[in-house]
């Protein structure tokens, strides 16, 4: 739920104003968010509440390879399930503080006040990163609405203002950027090794990459008709000019 679906109904953030009047969101669309993509594998990531909003955290975390605990005292059957394969690990119980201790995110996503003031509370003590779901004040990060296409990702953020949107973005984005770019990504991440290993210096290597990402022809053009051996071809005669003799 966007926050300004909460204005006259009862505070759920730590201000404790009884009947909700926005103060806590005021000026969130002005927040500078640092733009970051955080390496997951291996790292002990927490959610609270195991219903449909918790099993879809928990599948984004795990699509990022991280070590996942749930906390909540029932789960949906997805998570149940994730559970007893082992892809998770679930403490069939309330939360308690030292659920956090050596994690590095945890998200709550329950519809408990309490907890969630208390989730946010414990993880601003051991300076991690906490997201309550739907509740910005208790969030010291936003998850944006990703686009996913091999290896690429694009995140889209509207500081909270409207879901929807945000939405409609992914959709439209998802379009625009689709499996040409891509395949291209892959197809250039092959060519790292040389230009690392032949190209002295960053500029040579900047130069080399964005004469084939701004190549006639259009590279991505290439793909959309299915030429992958024409972007190759493209990539060789850029190495062929950019080699130090």
């Amino acid at each position: 739920m966007p926050a300004q679906a909460y204005s006259g109904k009862e505070c759920v953030c730590q201000l404790r104003k009884g009947t909700c009047d926005q103060s806590c969101v005021r000026g969130m669309l002005e927040t500078p968010f640092y733009i970051a993509c955080l390496r997951l594998t291996g790292r002990r990531c927490v959610v609270i509440g195991g219903g449909d909003v918790g099993l879809e955290k928990v599948e984004g975390l795990l699509a990022c390879d991280a070590d996942v605990t749930l906390i909540a005292p029932e789960a949906h059957p997805s998570l149940v399930e994730l559970a007893g394969e082992g892809s998770i690990r679930w403490e069939q119980r309330e939360y308690q503080s030292g659920d956090l201790d050596a994690a590095l995110i945890v998200i709550a996503a329950t519809n408990d006040t309490d907890v969630n003031i208390r989730v946010f509370d414990d993880a601003e003590r051991r300076a991690m990163l906490v997201n309550v779901v739907d509740v910005p004040p208790l969030c010291n990060f936003i998850l944006p609405a990703i686009v996913r296409t091999g290896p690429l990702a694009v995140a889209i953020s509207t500081a909270g203002a409207s879901p929807a949107l945000a939405k409609r973005m992914k959709r439209e984005i998802g379009e625009l950027f689709g499996e040409p770019y891509a395949t291209l990504a892959i197809l250039l991440n092959d060519a790292r090794g040389w230009a690392k290993a032949t190209l002295p210096t960053y500029q040579d290597r900047k130069e080399f990459f964005e004469s084939i990402v701004n190549g006639d022809p259009d590279p991505v053009e290439l793909l959309r008709q299915g030429d992958a051996q024409g972007v190759r071809d493209l990539i060789a005669a850029a190495q062929r000019s950019h080699a130090v003799v």
